[in-house]
């Protein structure tokens, strides 16, 4: 027979804070998002009234219409557009990248594993900086490419090593069984070791897109020309005073302050449209190959 161990009073205590903390840090961290998208549907006369707002008394969608019209719509759509193709393709390379150098280091008879896992180890405490890295990336003609945003950064090494432990996990009499059946190498790591990794490779693939969606500082360094610059600079520009004045030059007057927070909502609610679908994979992924060394 189980039994049930009843909560004593301090148990029932200690519950009631830890849930009244998490709901007050809940409710910090989601009302400044709750403003800007109420900000977005509010009239501009009605935000300069009122400093602080959850439902605004007076909606208007001007901050839209404006946001995907005229010379403002044009550059938004390009840099969306932009935005989505370098994180789709980047989080791809990223990924195919980090699992076949994880997958090949996780083999024990890789001949001279020591020595690249100490290159990978390297890397992660020292860097050669930004002036170097500029000079490398347009000494290899990647200088105002899209390759810039994505060849540089193509392996995590932190990701890379968690993915790897994660694959010396797996059991090893499935890759014996398969290389029983006549399964090479290359087939035990697509039919077999990538299935088994999905929730790493979900959790990652987020992350990594997450950062490509976000890049901002690898765009301002190595990218001239704006018909190529992604959202998160475009949005840089149009938030600025300077940048949004310069964007709807003989344009009508635009709603400077509801334009700067519906931009924001557009830069914000793709990327958290994503994480829903990989919320099963999460909790799993953000713990695999943690403990194993």
């Amino acid at each position: 027979m189980i039994s049930i161990k009843r909560k004593t009073l301090g148990d029932v205590i200690m519950d009631v804070v830890v849930y009244v903390l998490l709901t007050v840090l809940a409710v910090v961290m989601v009302i400044p998002f709750i403003y800007v998208i109420a900000a977005s549907f509010a009239d501009e006369t009605y935000m300069a009234k009122t400093p602080m707002f959850l439902f605004p008394a007076q909606t208007s969608f001007n901050a839209y219409i404006t946001m995907f019209s005229g010379k403002v719509g044009e550059q938004v759509i390009r840099s969306l557009i932009i935005s989505v193709c370098i994180t789709l393709v980047g989080t791809l390379v990223n990924l195919f990248f980090t699992t076949t150098m994880a997958y090949g280091l996780s083999r024990s008879n890789l001949i001279g594993k020591k020595a690249i896992l100490n290159l990978v180890l390297f890397t992660m405490v020292f860097g050669g900086g930004m002036i170097p890295t500029f000079l490398l990336v347009r000494s290899l003609g990647m200088y105002n490419s899209y390759a810039s945003l994505i060849i540089p950064g193509a392996i995590s090494a932190y990701n890379m090593l968690i993915i790897r432990n994660f694959f010396m996990d797996l059991p090893a009499g499935l890759e014996e069984a398969a290389s029983i059946d006549g399964c090479t190498d290359i087939g035990i790591f697509v039919k077999i070791a990538l299935p088994l990794s999905l929730p790493a490779l979900a959790t990652f693939g987020l992350f990594y897109a997450v950062g490509h969606w976000n890049g901002y500082m690898t765009a301002l360094l190595y990218l001239t020309d704006s018909k190529k610059y992604p959202f998160q600079l475009v949005l840089k520009n149009l938030i600025s005073q300077t940048g949004l004045a310069e964007t709807t030059a003989g344009d009508q007057d635009p709603p400077e302050e509801t334009l700067k927070m519906a931009i924001i909502v557009v830069g914000t609610v793709p990327i958290l449209c994503v994480y829903p679908f990989l919320q099963k994979h999460f909790a799993a992924g953000v713990m695999v190959g943690a403990i194993k060394g």
